[in-house]
């Protein structure tokens, strides 16, 4: 009882993570726009048709290349492009096509918007576009790279300040700068702000992934960790809601930020984990966290912290003889994971499978909305997919082994890539079916690879390993917004490029071994030999430990797999 209602607790304002790294792809969309004009419009033409507002033109709008012709009360004429407007030298004729003089002006006057689906954007906001386009292809970017760099930080200040005073700052921080980014004003503020925001984000989930996987049991911590991504999936369906509600920007952030403002008020309430406390030898408050838990659990059977640190310190003793005491005190380094040939070829596959997955994983989310349709449906039901998704991953990795259900996966997911290019434009409906079930198999893939390179690597570079893969994850976010951009080169261009991707780690992941019922290795000679003898490291059994010991190294193998998206 304890432990579920702390694990719900947490894994809810994970949503607020979701919710925050996908909010800009309805918070800054570019509507279409044409150049403004001096003065009062008395006569507005456009295909050779008279409207009565500008904003009348916008259903019949089918390209860039369309402009607008305005006839101002003194009786000038003006051509509206999208980045430019030509005043007509003669004005006497009010026809749609003219092939007299023009004069070329800047947009001096700013620019009109089409207000059909959004009143406001950060676009519209501080006017985003033609020659300041490139500012906000920057906002996606820019909150990545503070995910990449909060994850670092808090992940840090976790291991030495605890885990629930970050989780109370990240929840507040949360809070705070999300509400501030709604308040910003002006472009480099908000840009400012989404980034703190974006710390705070990646630090809430890395250090929850740690909090739950460190209160959760160890038969069912795989589970709970695994769906932690589910909430972060339901926090994308969250944001598909409230962009089919709210049409004004800065209230739709406000919208977003008090989705999980409950959790806020009583996060406070949340222990300490007593693995922390124990580490930080404070063992009279992990005695009271354990009490608190056997009331909630109505256990009698006492559980005293002493004894379980004599038992501890007999089994460190006991581990400590010959070479091991040798290799304890060894420091490790990033070199490592290149120690010989076996070991850096697992590495360069791990590493790659992270960047893919992060990559695929952000530019089917972020694709969605230029899908065609329904945008708002189409984000949700890619959100919705996730859900079951981590429940294959669960289920398949642990009956088929988590080789042999990364393959097939990654290989299917460039298959998708590849099909939807030959999928016609008009098949709106088939097109977002496959983008869906692109998105169910890289998330297959992307959930697994946690826990498969903390199984991959001995321990003594486990932490290491998985680390520098979560790093890679975070490049391939940062690098996910460019690729999607680059749908103005070429449509496909995205998805031919996560395909590539996903074949490749497909197609490497083969030379991996499988991990699935083998003892963890504990010295990189013993992550070598199976890679080298698939059989014969399944036989082998593990070097004398006590099962105290044993059980704490599977913990901590558990608790490596706790890094963020």
């Amino acid at each position: 009882r304890f432990q579920a209602c702390v694990y719900f607790a947490s894994v809810f304002q994970a949503m607020s993570c979701g919710i925050h790294y996908l909010a800009s792809v309805f918070m800054a969309v570019t509507p279409h726009f044409v150049c403004g004009f001096p003065g009062n419009a008395s006569s507005i033409f456009f295909r050779n048709s008279s409207v009565s507002s500008i904003q009348d033109i916008w259903t019949l709008w089918t390209s860039p290349d369309n402009y607008v012709v305005v006839q101002l009360e003194n009786g000038d004429i003006w051509e509206l492009n999208q980045c430019s407007r030509s005043k007509r030298e003669v004005s006497l004729d009010l026809a749609y096509e003219y092939k007299g003089n023009k004069s070329v002006f800047s947009c001096s006057d700013g620019f009109l918007y089409d207000e059909t689906k959004w009143k406001s954007t950060v676009v519209t906001q501080w006017d985003l576009v033609c020659d300041r386009e490139w500012l906000a292809k920057l906002i996606q970017p820019t909150f990545m790279l503070g995910v990449l760099i909060g994850a670092v930080i808090f992940g840090d200040i976790a291991d030495r300040l605890g885990r629930q005073r970050v989780i109370w700052f990240t929840s507040a921080g949360q809070f705070v700068f999300g509400i501030a980014v709604a308040f910003t004003f002006d472009y480099y503020s908000f840009v400012v702000v989404r980034f703190l925001l974006a710390m705070v984000s990646s630090g809430y989930l890395v250090v929850a992934f740690v909090y739950v996987t460190e209160f959760v049991g160890i038969k069912a911590r795989t589970w709970a960790s695994m769906h932690v991504h589910a909430f972060f999936a339901m926090g994308i369906m969250v944001v598909a809601l409230v962009g089919f509600l709210v049409r004004t920007w800065w209230v739709y952030q406000i919208f977003l930020s008090i989705a999980t403002f409950p959790f806020v008020l009583c996060c406070w309430m949340l222990p300490e984990t007593p693995f922390w406390l124990l580490s930080e030898e404070r063992y009279e408050d992990a005695q009271k966290v354990i009490n608190t838990m056997a009331r909630w659990n109505k256990v009698n059977t006492s559980c005293k912290v002493s004894e379980l640190c004599s038992v501890q310190q007999d089994d460190l003793v006991s581990g400590r003889t010959g070479e091991n005491d040798t290799a304890s005190t060894k420091k490790h380094s990033i070199l490592d994971l290149f120690c010989n040939w076996q070991i850096a070829r697992r590495t360069i596959t791990v590493w790659l499978i992270w960047f893919t997955g992060s990559l695929g994983y952000y530019v089917f989310s972020l694709s969605s909305v230029s899908l065609g349709g329904n945008e708002y449906l189409n984000l949700f039901l890619i959100g919705a997919v996730e859900l079951p998704c981590y429940i294959i991953a669960c289920v398949a990795m642990d009956k088929l082994g988590r080789r042999n259900t990364l393959i097939p996966f990654l290989i299917l997911s460039a298959l998708i890539c590849v099909l939807i290019m030959f999928i016609p434009q008009d098949f709106n409906i088939l097109i977002i079916l496959a983008n869906m079930a692109g998105k169910f198999s890289i998330g297959v893939a992307f959930g697994l690879i946690y826990l498969y390179t903390a199984e991959l690597y001995p321990t003594i570079v486990r932490s290491l390993a998985v680390g520098s893969g979560s790093m890679m994850c975070r490049v391939g976010s940062v690098v996910a917004p460019f690729c999607v951009y680059l749908r103005s080169v070429w449509i496909f261009m995205p998805l031919l490029l996560v395909g590539i991707m996903a074949l490749l780690s497909g197609i490497l992941t083969i030379m991996l071994p499988e991990t699935l019922g083998k003892p963890l290795t504990n010295t990189l000679e013993e992550a070598t030999e199976m890679g080298r003898n698939k059989k014969s490291c399944s036989g082998k059994t593990p070097p004398a430990h006590s099962g105290a010991a044993i059980e704490k190294i599977e913990m901590f193998s558990q608790e490596t797999v706790s890094t963020e998206k």
